[in-house]
């Protein structure tokens, strides 16, 4: 009987000591291991994990929304009515029961005349970037828009008048006269990480001043929107699951410190409504973009000129190309380089058909919105290293990027216009009206270039550059590239003044 308990005894107490130790073991196998990892070391990808992050943390948007917020404006734009003549073959491809119910004129459509487009309403946001009234949009917030008012988030409401647009970053700045505002600082695009916390901010579905949080999905997205309104599209979205809805278009995505890191643009939905993505242009491009509008009126786009492949090809178009080019291009190693146009910036470098891009000014970059993202930070006669693998070895050279193929006449327009000085924004469609002019280019500071030296007075509307007419601040740089020698002949005339007058500006002076 003693014999038996003490047995018992024993074997309670071994059980215990293998409990013990069994949890034990766990315990530590289980804080440091997979199931197919039991070294006691974490996992390559779980290296910085904790470096500077403390599990469970929680993140507090509230300063970020108090500072952003403000800044971020609601802006209403009116398209008068006007009539459009119709294309005889898309006719019958229209809905018959907008003509029943006012939407267009049935009877100058069914006759073969001009309908009536009817007056157009729209919303959506823009985000204050200078204390005196420059604002950020999309372009196809404003673009069109006889009328812009812009509501701050203390009920004010301002006209605004459009300094410049971008349809192929999609990117608008207008203005209001103010002073004193409330605005946005830049943050910086390259910093962001995927998994990151981001605020959308601004006016959706006509709602007020909206806040919504999510994280960064993905990043050099591309999605084929702006192809709708440009022909050289750039699109290297951030993609955000922070819900965004119609209204938000040209609204501000902000990092957890309240700085801008993207402008939204775009959403991805089978339905027009949010569907859990949103797509953003990263503050790097808007940055670039806006400084070229206000500076120069018009963005100073960078050419590389080259051709690559769209990127979703399969193993047999890869292999099939790898043996016309004679290379060894993989998927994800870069950019394969088809083609090399003559006279272009690529051409004068030495790229050479079958190279692939691996580097742009030491940025690696592995597919086209990479690309775009890099080559439009870049303007006309900016100088950067490129980075190429060819025959199994990486080589460097230098690229003098060019305005379009064999010409660098933008970087001329650009100095001549660092020369001339002074601010240009298009003539607003009024004024024109007003004073009979199909467009022009009015002079609203003079500076200290060479049109503040000359005769020339503020208000002045040019309206032909070397005889040449100009209706926009675009063609105003084009007709400079056209132009030879150092004089420039601009004329044009003063709103509310009989005559028109001509001014000789040398570019030497």
């Amino acid at each position: 009987m003693n014999l038996n308990f003490k047995n018992v005894l024993a074997i309670i107490g071994i059980s215990a000591l293998t409990t013990i130790g069994s949890m034990w073991t766990y315990g530590k196998w289980s804080k440091t291991s997979s199931a197919f990892d039991n070294d006691g070391k974490l996992p390559s990808n779980y290296a910085s994990f904790f470096n500077g992050n403390t599990p469970g943390t929680t993140v507090d948007f509230t300063p970020a929304a108090n500072a952003a917020s403000p800044a971020v404006v609601h802006i209403k734009t009116k398209t008068n009515a006007k009539k459009v003549e119709t294309n005889p073959n898309q006719r019958k491809q229209r809905n018959p029961f907008g003509d029943l119910f006012g939407d267009e004129d049935m009877f100058g459509d069914f006759f073969g005349g001009p309908r009536i487009q009817p007056e157009q309403r729209a919303s959506g946001s823009g985000v204050l970037i200078t204390g005196d009234g420059y604002i950020v949009t999309n372009n196809h917030v404003v673009n069109g828009a006889d009328e812009i008012n812009v509501t701050l988030t203390n009920k004010k409401t301002y006209k605004a008048k459009v300094i410049g647009v971008d349809a192929s970053s999609d990117i608008a700045v207008i203005k209001i006269d103010a002073t004193s505002l409330p605005y946005l600082v830049y943050g910086n695009s390259d910093e962001i990480k995927l998994g990151q916390w981001v605020l959308a901010i601004g006016y959706p579905l006509s709602l007020d001043v909206t806040i919504t949080a999510g994280i960064i999905s993905a990043k050099n997205r591309s999605i084929d929107i702006n192809s709708r309104q440009s022909d050289k599209p750039v699109e290297s979205f951030l993609q955000t699951d922070a819900a965004v809805n119609q209204g938000n278009s040209g609204g501000a995505l902000v990092n957890t410190s309240g700085e801008l890191v993207g402008i939204n643009s775009a959403i991805a939905s089978p339905t027009g409504s949010y569907a859990g993505y949103s797509y953003a242009i990263p503050v790097n491009i808007v940055k670039k973009v806006v400084t070229d509008i206000v500076k120069f009126g018009t963005v100073q786009r960078a050419y590389l000129g080259i051709s690559y492949p769209r990127e979703d090809m399969s193993e047999e178009q890869i292999k099939k190309m790898n043996e016309e080019l004679n290379t060894k291009y993989k998927e994800g190693d870069g950019i394969l380089i088809t083609d090399v146009l003559e006279g272009s910036a690529a051409k004068a470098a030495g790229v050479k058909k079958g190279d692939i891009l691996i580097k742009l000014n030491g940025v690696n970059v592995k597919s086209s919105p990479e690309l775009q993202e890099q080559v439009a930070r870049y303007k006309p006669g900016d100088k950067v290293s490129m980075q190429v693998k060819r025959d199994g070895k990486e080589v460097t050279m230098d690229i003098t990027f060019k305005a379009k193929i064999g010409t660098n006449d933008l970087s001329k327009s650009s100095k001549a216009a660092e020369k001339l000085g002074g601010k240009l924004e298009t003539l607003d469609k009024a004024t024109a009206e007003k004073n009979d002019l199909e467009g022009g280019v009015v002079i609203k500071e003079l500076g200290t270039g060479i049109l503040g030296k000359s005769r020339v007075e503020k208000g002045f509307v040019i309206t032909h550059v070397n005889e040449e007419p100009v209706k926009t601040v675009e063609e105003f740089y084009e007709a400079l590239k056209k132009s030879s020698g150092n004089n420039i002949k601009i004329g044009g005339v003063y709103p509310g003044y009989f005559g028109n007058y001509a001014f000789i500006l040398n570019l030497n002076e």
